[in-house]
């Protein structure tokens, strides 16, 4: 089994909290003072991690008409590919800045590179870790360049075979780096629960022993909550300032008051977690007073029998055991007793 790794001064893994991921991608919607407001609004919503895409439409496709290159069904039906991420890619001179905005505020800074060059143009910025994206899953070239460079590796794996995930995983280990963690994904845009099955982050535990979290594209965070009760170690979200201001990510965005909803959710769910623990809280204990014990109901001589009709079994937890109730009936009271008394083995002959 791997060891947790490091992402700046954050441990990726069990046993520490859930890092959460801010995904910026297309929410500037072309402008740099939203970026930067999307960074600190995300660091006020207790992200840990701001993430941005490294392309540019011509690292991504072609510009081209053909049928090929049509979007016809979707989010962004009716769209062409390379107009696409014309409109959704995050100019590469903001980049620098962005990363000295998020280590400003306390963030730290991730981005997605789509090919060789963007790889390297990260390298000149000496990101701390790289994310893969589902879609490049099966682009086993790029995968081990960016393995290579022996940085943390967050992996998605939406779309992905099984055969996929191992070929992916296989090609990152075969550069001598271990430094990965893989999101279970649903590249559905937004996912719906239907498609997410969450157990399957226990199962690339159990496969790959490696940390497991969830990229998730659903509405809401009941997924993203389910996913750590579920043992993810890491779950990102695309984020933005409000879903009304246009751009190719917003529909499946959160905005900040949802987000810092969803984090504080998950930081209950951990506190809710535990550990295996069959020991009383103090709160417990002040509790054990409300069960039932043995009680007299009526008026009692002493020399009377103690019978179903003069002892009960009741709350509170005053008198003797309930499991001592049956050894009690028959035997011969020892004083006179009111009733509402709790029984002591002291009345008991």
């Amino acid at each position: 089994m791997n060891e947790p790794f490091m992402i700046g001064e954050r441990k990726i893994g069990n046993g520490t909290p859930c890092y959460i991921i801010a995904e910026m991608s297309a929410n500037h919607a072309g402008s740099i003072d939203r970026a930067i407001e999307i960074i600190h609004a995300a660091k006020e919503s207790g992200a840990d991690c701001i993430k941005l895409q490294t392309y540019t439409a011509d690292t991504m496709t072609i510009d081209c008409d053909k049928e090929y290159f049509q979007i016809s069904k979707g989010t962004w039906e009716g769209e062409n590919l390379y107009k696409l991420y014309q409109k959704a890619y995050t100019p590469w001179e903001w980049q620098e800045r962005l990363k000295q905005e998020a280590e400003k505020v306390g963030l730290d800074f991730l981005s997605t590179p789509f090919d060789k060059t963007s790889v390297d143009f990260l390298e000149s910025l000496k990101v701390a870790a790289y994310k893969i994206a589902s879609f490049e899953l099966t682009d086993l070239a790029l995968i081990k360049y960016i393995a290579s460079k022996n940085k943390p590796i967050i992996m998605s794996t939406g779309m992905g075979t099984l055969g996929e995930i191992e070929e992916a995983v296989s090609a990152i280990r075969s550069q001598g780096n271990d430094k990965l963690c893989i999101l279970k994904c649903s590249s559905s845009y937004p996912a719906i629960p239907d498609d997410m099955n969450l157990r399957t982050i226990q199962n690339l535990k159990d496969i790959y022993g490696v940390p497991v979290g969830l990229s998730d594209h659903s509405m809401g965070s009941i997924g993203a909550v389910t996913a750590v009760v579920l043992g993810a170690n890491v779950i990102e979200k695309h984020f933005c300032i409000s879903r009304k201001i246009e751009n190719p990510d917003a529909l499946f965005s959160m905005e900040p008051q949802e987000f810092k909803q969803m984090v504080k959710d998950i930081r209950i769910a951990e506190r809710a977690i535990g550990k295996v623990s069959y020991q009383l809280s103090e709160r417990e204990q002040a509790s054990r007073i409300f069960r039932r014990s043995v009680f007299v109901i009526k008026d009692i001589k002493k020399g009377d029998i103690f019978t179903e009709d003069n002892i009960r079994i009741i709350r509170p937890a005053h008198g003797l055991s309930p499991k001592e109730y049956n050894n009690v009936l028959g035997k011969v009271a020892t004083r006179d007793i009111e009733r509402g008394t709790p029984l002591e083995w002291s009345m008991i002959r």
